[in-house]
């Protein structure tokens, strides 16, 4: 139960600086709130690139030959703060939001699939201004969020997996070995959806320690991974037995076969996230779901990437260490306003648990970054994995703790 000390009186959801605000009567709306977006196959015009703050109402018409997408990004261009979807050709949607003081960015998305286009500067001026709503209707927003992060992060795996795999079919390795770490971190960030899927993780995800181990056909990311960086003639596997032990290099037919496949798992994933069930599951975990959802993530790292395990072969550790943090960061700022509600106690956890992600991304940063590439895990020493094993250990500890702190 929130206590008295409502998200309202700490500006709901104040983290993602946006809010969704559904409830919000069209007479409230701000005079600079009348906007105007024109959706395109190619272009994303906003009649403005700056407001002043208060309730803002996107009106957005689809000029395009698809189905669109229209997104407010907060200013590290990964959060979504605001989206409306399923906008068909010729339709108009509006999307409502509190404005809070800030950078943000707009894009629309044409076949709700890819980066979008038309990603430009968005900024909002003036006082910070209160959001409206009870409790329940900020954590309905909050859910909303949630799975619109997942879907966006979704969208923008199906182009890359093309793209990687047509490389990978073609036999231009050096493409396919650029793009497979951009690729995956899409898939890292909400990697917790894909394993409550039953079999669709494995077949898109496991290692092959981990598929021999279960009796399962070894496909997806990691067995075009073996192949890109094949191992040498005396190279071990992570368990240590042979690397060469009950495989070899996939022959063209076998890497079309295999690529297929993985375009036809991350196809399987998009129509689940783009499904009834699956905003069905996230109404019922609600909250808790996105708070364990942070946690999950954090469990990736610690148990998998730090060990430099899950790409043994390619040493992209860090891409997916990067890509798991964010995700879960991005989890835990949907949530954090609920625990700070809960009084000191969870103000006081909410602010460790932001120290930890800050001093983790600041370890990160020393070795690079998603956009420009990060060492291979290889080049880590020893004390180097020690530091960053302490710092998951420091955010992980309270962290852990979030679920309940947010329930009570």
């Amino acid at each position: 139960m929130i206590r008295p000390r409502s998200l309202a009186a700490t500006a709901a959801l104040g983290v993602t600086a946006l809010a969704l605000a559904g409830c919000v009567a069209k007479a409230d709306i701000a005079a600079s709130g009348a906007l105007t977006v024109t959706s395109t196959d190619s272009t994303c015009d906003v009649s403005t690139a700056s407001v002043t703050s208060g309730t803002l109402a996107f009106d957005v018409t689809n000029s395009s030959s698809q189905i669109s997408e229209f997104y407010v990004l907060a200013d590290d261009g990964l959060r979504i703060v605001g989206e409306v979807e399923n906008i068909a050709p010729g339709a108009s949607r509006t999307l409502t939001v509190v404005a809070q003081p800030g950078d943000y960015f707009t894009l629309c998305k044409p076949g709700m699939v890819g980066e979008g286009v038309g990603k430009a500067s968005f900024t909002v001026t003036g006082e910070k201004v209160q959001a409206t709503g009870d409790d329940a209707e900020q954590k309905t927003q909050a859910v909303d969020l949630y799975a619109a992060f997942v879907k966006d992060q979704v969208e923008q795996l199906v182009p890359a997996v093309d793209a990687l795999v047509a490389a990978y079919e073609s036999g231009d390795d050096d493409a396919a070995k650029a793009q497979f770490p951009l690729t995956r971190a899409y898939y890292e960030r909400i990697e917790p959806v894909a394993e409550s899927l039953g079999d669709l993780d494995p077949r898109i995800d496991y290692r092959e320690v981990d598929a021999v181990a279960e009796g399962l056909d070894w496909t997806g990311f990691h067995r075009i991974e073996k192949d890109l960086w094949q191992p040498a003639a005396d190279a071990l596997n992570s368990d240590g037995a042979s690397a060469w032990l009950d495989w070899a290099p996939s022959t063209t037919e076998e890497r079309a076969a295999f690529g297929d496949q993985l375009i036809a798992d991350v196809a399987e994933l998009n129509t689940y996230v783009h499904s009834q069930e699956f905003t069905d599951t996230l109404e019922a975990q609600g909250i808790a779901g996105i708070s364990n959802g942070a946690i999950g993530l954090l469990d990736e790292v610690a148990t998998g990437k730090i060990s430099g395990e899950e790409d043994w072969w390619s040493g992209t550790d860090l891409w997916d260490f990067a890509a798991n943090v964010e995700g879960s960061k991005m989890a835990f700022s949907l949530v954090e306003d609920f625990a700070v509600a809960q009084g000191d106690d969870g103000a006081a956890l909410a602010d460790d648990i932001a120290q930890g992600y800050a001093d983790l991304d600041a370890a990160l940063a020393t070795y690079g970054s998603l956009t420009d590439g990060f060492v291979n895990y290889s080049e880590l020493t020893d004390d180097d994995k020690r530091q960053l094993t302490d710092l998951i250990n420091a955010l992980a500890e309270p962290l852990s703790q979030l679920t309940s702190a947010i329930l009570e």
